[in-house]
């Protein structure tokens, strides 16, 4: 008789089902997995180490720890940092202990997301690793330079996986409809749009795949095009970051774009940050540095319109106040470049922070009371206003006994040529009132 309390075991999903099994059956990662790569290699070798498979989702990570313990007949023991804490580490730890010693077999230490583990966890590896207890493979999607311990990094040797591309997820997409779709067919648009909503993630392409499938036997559908999709899909996100490095990475190639006067290559990186779930208010923040550092006093314009845009998205909100913060960028792109007032201020920040506190000269003192007058408190000085040009030619603006500096130096770009031509020339009537007094 069945036991009716007995728990159905659920279905895998289409992801675990399609995992490789064997190394030649991965997709992607060429540049590791290729004919005399590093991971290839590897595998080849016959001997186990300890490594960090450094990557963004979806690309493999998983799959290639437990392909690595297939080929070395070692025992896999996963872990997650989200969920696990030192107690776990210690369970693990002595889990491969009882392995090693009943079954002699090795252990593989897979820890997903070890980036999320303290420098506590993560020194509680070390002693193991070092003894040869375990092999340990961490899996992250941050840069390990930043947060993985310099003890635990130089024991293991970083692989960095890349996200697939869009030829690549087509060959997935065809084993997962030869081997788990059959009878459902896809347009060209649809496919090409699956592709792009998976955004280089294997397991985000079968998970879809896997979503529509459902959807169409449901539907009794065995042709799915873009009305489907659009029906049976939500909004189409790009995988972003918004802690990560990808998020950085993002920001700097819009910011660079900037710089490098191209309007189209800084739009594209402000749409899709914004398409990605950037917060807008963040980013008009940045534009408005970008006005300041990259186009200063070449064009004075470019800060007014920078802090018009933010002010217009604060006022209307998303999505029409995205288009205020785009007008900007562009704006921006193709303004004249300077930085003369970002290093000018940088220079004079250093040259303060390692000066001594210099007395101000009494002629630019201000004098409000009697007793600061009869102190000489502003005497001698001249009044810029009434001297010819409105220029007190010769006077010092220093502290006694600082040498000159020459902190900024305008461009010969936009409104800057013109700031050049008039401190030259103010440099000139310098120059001549020194000579009259010998």
């Amino acid at each position: 008789m069945n036991d009716l309390f007995a728990a159905a075991q659920p279905a895998a999903p289409l992801a675990e089902r399609l995992r490789p099994r064997h190394i030649d059956a991965v997709i992607g990662q060429s540049h590791l997995l290729g004919s005399g790569r590093p991971l290839r290699l590897a595998f080849q070798s016959g001997k186990l180490h300890s490594m960090i498979l450094w990557g963004p989702p979806g690309v493999g990570k998983t799959t290639l720890a437990r392909l690595m313990a297939q080929a070395f007949d070692a025992e896999f023991m996963p872990l997650s940092a989200v969920l696990s804490g030192v107690k776990d580490i210690r369970e693990a730890i002595a889990q491969a202990q009882q392995t090693l010693q009943q079954n002699g077999r090795h252990t593989i230490l897979f820890v997903d997301e070890v980036h999320r583990f303290n420098k506590s966890q993560q020194d509680a590896f070390l002693p193991f690793v070092e003894q040869g207890l375990v092999t340990f493979i961490g899996a992250t999607t941050e840069n390990p330079s930043f947060e993985v311990n310099n003890a635990l990094l130089s024991r293991a040797q970083v692989y960095v996986l890349h996200s697939l591309s869009a030829e690549e997820l087509g060959a997935l997409f065809e084993r997962a409809r030869q081997e788990a779709m059959q009878g459902i067919a896809f347009d060209d648009e649809a496919r090409e749009r699956i592709i792009g909503y998976a955004d280089g993630d294997a397991r985000r392409l079968l998970n879809v795949l896997e979503q529509l499938h459902t959807a169409a036997e449901t539907a009794g559908v065995s042709n799915i095009d873009s009305a489907f999709l659009d029906n049976t899909l939500a909004q189409n996100l790009r995988r972003f970051d918004k802690g990560g490095e990808a998020f950085y990475d993002q920001i700097s190639a819009l910011h660079k774009s900037v710089r490098g006067s191209n309007p189209d290559a800084a739009l594209y990186w402000l749409v899709r940050m914004l398409d990605g779930g950037a917060d807008a208010r963040y980013l008009a923040r940045r534009i408005v540095r970008m006005a300041w550092e990259d186009i200063g006093l070449a064009d004075p314009r470019a800060l007014q319109i920078t802090n018009d845009a933010a002010q217009t998205y604060e006022r209307l909100g998303s999505p029409e106040g995205e288009l205020a913060l785009a007008q900007a960028v562009l704006y921006l792109a193709c303004a004249p470049k300077s930085n003369a007032g970002y290093v000018a201020y940088n220079a004079a920040r250093a040259w303060v922070a390692k000066d001594g506190s210099r007395e101000v000269p009494l002629h630019l003192r201000n004098a409000p009371t009697r007793l600061m007058k009869q102190l000489d408190y502003g005497k001698d000085y001249r009044y810029a206003h009434d001297e010819a040009g409105g220029y007190a030619a010769g006077e010092n603006y220093l502290p006694a006994g600082m040498p000159e500096v020459s902190f900024y130096q305008p461009t010969e770009r936009g409104l800057e040529a013109k700031i050049s031509e008039k401190l030259a020339h103010l440099r000139e009537l310098d120059a001549a009132e020194k000579n009259k007094k010998g």
